[in-house]
């Protein structure tokens, strides 16, 4: 059956649409040649587009993005059928599964029914989970805190993930100050190390770095990576000033010295500065 004749608002003609797309004779050149290592990628661009969209606060581009991440899911469901591993159906169910498992104070015991008893409940729930999963893999597999963690997380996302699993059994220190003196002790070690450090040395040092300012964010209950993306729009916001003013005089900053540019960054700094936060 064509899929541009069925129900748009059905979540069947997308099933139905990539299953075309994918159809070795008559499908998309392009999407029949596509694997899962391939689509990867796209799927962290689009789940980071959606994330972008609610920064943004734009509900007409988070309605367009997730529905580009939703094409993701039924992207990989639909190569998985293909290779006989799992159905789309088995994705839903594993997660309405889930979701009833992990959350006994709205489907089962009403006395949980608090935000911290949840958040308790759903932990429970999950490390009770990773270690039934672990039981059934192999016994020369290495079953650690640290597992279940991907890899392929943004670093500062999976450095905090893995900072919180190691404090779940106490490895962590007690309060903020330590950490910061850690943060102060590992920029010591980039100074220290400048003069005859190849690159090698100087990239492990200015990692050290960036997961001890992780460590800290997450002692402060600061989200890194939210904080990381501020400053990104903070510098994006200061620059522009700097090409707008250079505008208005006849130049660019191809054009301009860095002490011309420096003087209208510190004034763009301080017209910032002068705004008062935003409350919300």
């Amino acid at each position: 059956m064509d899929p541009s004749k069925l129900d748009p608002r059905a979540i069947g003609t997308l099933k139905a649409i990539m299953e075309a797309l994918r159809a070795p004779v008559t499908g998309c050149p392009w999407d029949i040649e596509q694997t899962f290592e391939t689509i990867a990628p796209y799927t962290i661009e689009e789940a980071y587009e959606v994330a972008d969209a609610i920064q943004r606060k734009n509900f007409a581009d988070l309605c367009e993005e997730l529905g580009d991440l939703l094409l993701q899911v039924i992207y990989h469901a639909q190569m998985a059928r293909e290779a006989g591993k799992f159905e789309f159906e088995d994705v839903v169910e594993a997660i309405n599964r889930k979701m009833i498992r992990r959350h006994p104070h709205v489907f089962g015991d009403a006395r949980a029914r608090t935000a911290k008893r949840a958040k308790g409940s759903w932990e429970r729930m999950k490390a009770a989970e990773l270690k039934d999963k672990q039981s059934q893999h192999n016994d020369t597999e290495h079953n650690g805190v640290l597992n279940g963690v991907p890899a392929a997380l943004p670093a500062l996302m999976r450095a905090s993930k893995l900072q919180r699993k190691a404090a779940r059994v106490g490895f962590d220190w007690p309060r903020p100050q330590p950490v910061l003196d850690k943060v102060k002790e590992e920029v010591g070690e980039i100074e220290a190390a400048l003069p005859n450090a190849n690159r090698a040395e100087i990239t492990e040092e200015i990692g050290d770095v960036l997961f001890a300012v992780t460590n800290l964010a997450r002692h402060l209950d600061i989200d890194a990576e939210h904080a990381l993306r501020c400053a990104n729009d903070k510098f994006v916001s200061r620059f522009e000033s700097i090409e707008m003013a250079l505008h208005r005089r006849g130049s660019s900053p191809e054009e301009a010295s860095l002490d011309d540019m420096e003087e209208l960054w510190q004034a763009a700094k301080k017209r910032t500065e002068d705004v008062p936060p935003d409350p919300t």
